[in-house]
């Protein structure tokens, strides 16, 4: 049979459709020899149109597709109906891979006979990859959720463990047997506590104290830092002239470009090569839109390596609080879930390009800002003694019980309650005799928030002081909106505690 290598001209009108619209249009015989086809239709499978006029269809599909196609063809002819085909795939001549939905349809001659198909091909790749990263949101979204509340029950649990620690360490002289032992046991506290840090930080829980910084010192100074650690690898950095503020942690903006090194610097066994750059970008809503975050200017910092790459499968995975390729002992697998966290609490969002065996590419948005870098004083802490009446209010029996001897050994006078309307009852009978308030957030029944409103209606100028295994984020800055006047995240240090108490009294 002849081939044809143009668009039929019987209608001029219809032949300018089909050469202009973005859906690819074919037709095929019945043994599946293609005998039209548009513009769009080549481009879609990655040929030209002269390649596959009169060609079978079969010669440029994998035999999957080839069952799929055949399958749907059938249901047409079986049927006389359009049929679908959803969820196709066609690799094209260069690797890449395009996803495709056909609707195919019978073809009859003049007499009313089968003579073959018609079908219409859409290219849903940048469909179906919007949808997987909505999908990837929300199980992060719930997977964050899920992290949050893991760590506030851990930090609760910490709190027990460092208020008695610390609390027989005060009885102890140094040179007593067991005084190192329960030093050794702090130091285990804190390194629970830093890792509930990272878990809140992927829960966008971090408590940041943000002030406006200037990224490319701060991505200057960590690629010396991380350059002096790993002389193997070879570190190019590029920033634009002037580049914009952003209002952030600069503590935690550290943290993620930090854990983003060693990953690239695991990814190079044998050496590499290190690319960072950082460059002034204005997002239109089209690019935000996906990520949830408001249009307008951003700094946009990149993080690639020359590394061994990753797998779609992984790549997919990689933000998961963890989830680790590394053999045991080699990390938790919270160092990237957590840097997903805290780009996302500061109002940005991160993605990764990645390709076997070609490296790995982390990009990262943060938004910009007209205020200036400001430099801040961390004050000096110690201990300090009180005489005061202190309400305390905590469901958990261990938090009571150690919290209390902690504020007694400090020289307070302390009432308990365990419910919100347990401590509405004692505060309305005494309030006069109560100096200040220390609140657990999370309570069963009448919650932390509540309680508060109850509180502040009775006494509008109560002295509060708002704990919680959570950070200075969500329900706990709205709280603090309402006028509470501080705020402490468990498990806290003694000499902590005795600062934001005197604080929040002066």
């Amino acid at each position: 049979m002849a081939k044809r290598t143009t668009l039929p001209k019987d209608s001029d009108h219809y032949r300018d459709i089909l050469e202009n619209i973005s859906e690819g249009c074919f037709e095929v015989d019945l043994a599946g020899n293609f005998t039209l086809l548009n513009p769009s239709m080549a481009k879609i499978l990655g040929y030209a149109a002269e390649d596959l006029l009169g060609v079978n269809f079969k010669a440029y599909m994998n035999e999957d597709n080839i069952g799929k196609v055949f399958q749907a063809f059938n249901e047409a002819y079986r049927t006389d109906n359009p049929a679908m085909l959803l969820n196709g795939q066609h690799v094209r001549t260069d690797g890449s891979t395009v996803e495709i939905e056909t609707s195919v349809a019978l073809l009859r001659d003049e007499e009313g006979r089968p003579k073959g198909f018609r079908g219409i091909v859409r290219d849903i790749t940048e469909r179906k990859r919007m949808e997987q990263q909505l999908i990837q949101m929300h199980k992060m979204e719930a997977i964050g959720t899920l992290a949050g509340g893991i760590a506030h029950d851990f930090n609760n649990l910490l709190m027990g463990i460092q208020g008695f620690t610390s609390l027989m360490l005060s009885d102890l002289e140094p040179d007593h047997p067991h005084y190192k032992k329960l030093l050794q046991i702090e130091e285990q506290v804190h390194s629970g506590a830093d890792l509930t840090k990272q878990l809140l930080g992927f829960a966008q829980e971090g408590q940041y104290e943000i002030k406006p910084i200037d990224l490319a010192e701060v991505l200057k100074r960590t690629a010396a830092m991380f350059g002096r650690m790993k002389k193997e690898i070879v570190i190019h950095r590029t920033c634009d002239k002037v580049l914009w503020r952003v209002e952030a942690d600069e503590g935690q903006v550290e943290q993620v470009l930090m854990a983003l090194y060693l990953n690239a610097w695991q990814a190079m066994p044998d050496g590499g090569t290190l690319t960072l750059e950082a460059r002034n970008k204005t997002l239109d809503e089209g690019m935000t839109l996906l990520y949830q975050v408001s249009p307008g200017p951003y700094v946009w910092m990149s993080v690639g390596d020359t590394g061994v790459g990753m797998d779609e499968k992984t790549r997919e995975r990689i933000f998961e609080p963890f989830f680790t390729t590394k053999a045991m002992g080699r990390g938790a697998g919270l160092g990237l879930a957590s840097a997903y966290g805290i780009i996302k609490g500061h109002g940005g969002f991160i993605s990764v390009t990645s390709k076997k065996g070609e490296g790995t590419t982390f990009d990262l948005y943060l938004p910009a800002t007209r205020k200036r870098a400001v430099a801040v004083i961390e004050p000096e802490e110690s201990i300090v003694q009180g005489q005061e009446t202190i309400l305390l209010i905590d469901d958990e029996e261990v938090i009571i019980e150690v919290s209390r001897e902690i504020l007694e050994m400090m020289g307070y006078r302390v009432w308990t309650a365990r419910t919100g309307h347990e401590a509405i009852a004692l505060y309305t009978s005494r309030k006069n005799e109560i100096d200040l308030v220390m609140l657990d957030m999370i309570m069963p029944g009448m919650s932390g928030g509540d309680t508060f409103d109850r509180l502040k209606a009775i006494n509008p100028q109560i002295r509060v002081i708002l704990s919680t295994g959570y950070s200075l984020t969500g329900q706990a800055r709205e709280i603090m909106a309402r006028g509470c006047r501080g705020f402490i995240q468990k498990p806290f240090r003694i000499e902590t505690l005795s600062q934001k108490i005197r604080e929040v009294l002066a």
